[in-house]
């Protein structure tokens, strides 16, 4: 059985894994394919567009197959630190967010959220939204670090 800080860091890393894994699928579903917004490379061919959204999508399923695996893994263990590990899904969710939103749109340009539209409002929602993503996750694993420091003593 692992260590009280390897089950920790594991429940993390899955948790990690998971919420950039969904929040990629959540964007990958809804704006590229629902949608219709962008694909994950708009600088090309509409062919190099859908390449890109399945090669994003191969990642996102790579990643939460990895996270679930992990987080069984320490499940079969009896060893899964829940407070962390939401917090961890948290924190991926927001970190894709806000990387998509900073280094996709602004500064590689590989798309934008929607285009012919003042785009502001949109960046503000979808920045905005990984930031509370953030903040919530981070929240949550310091409370959790926390309790935890109360239990061991």
């Amino acid at each position: 059985m692992p260590t009280g800080s390897l089950r920790v860091r594991r429940s993390v890393l899955g948790g990690l894994m998971i919420g950039v894994g969904l929040m990629a699928g959540i964007d990958e579903i809804v704006f590229h394919q629902l949608l219709d917004w962008h694909h994950f490379f708009d600088r090309s061919t509409p062919t190099v567009g859908l390449v890109s959204d399945g090669l994003l999508h191969t990642a996102e399923l790579l990643l939460l197959v990895g996270g679930f695996a992990l987080v069984f893994d320490v499940c079969r263990e009896q060893s899964f630190a829940r407070r962390e590990f939401w917090a961890a899904v948290l924190l991926g969710l927001g970190a894709f967010q806000l990387f998509d939103g900073v280094v996709d749109h602004k500064i590689l340009r590989t798309h934008q959220i929607r285009y012919h539209v003042e785009l502001l409002p949109y960046d503000l929602v979808w920045n905005a939204a990984g930031v509370l993503l953030l903040a919530a996750g981070g929240l949550l694993l310091w409370r959790a670090a926390r309790i935890r420091q109360r239990q061991t003593g």
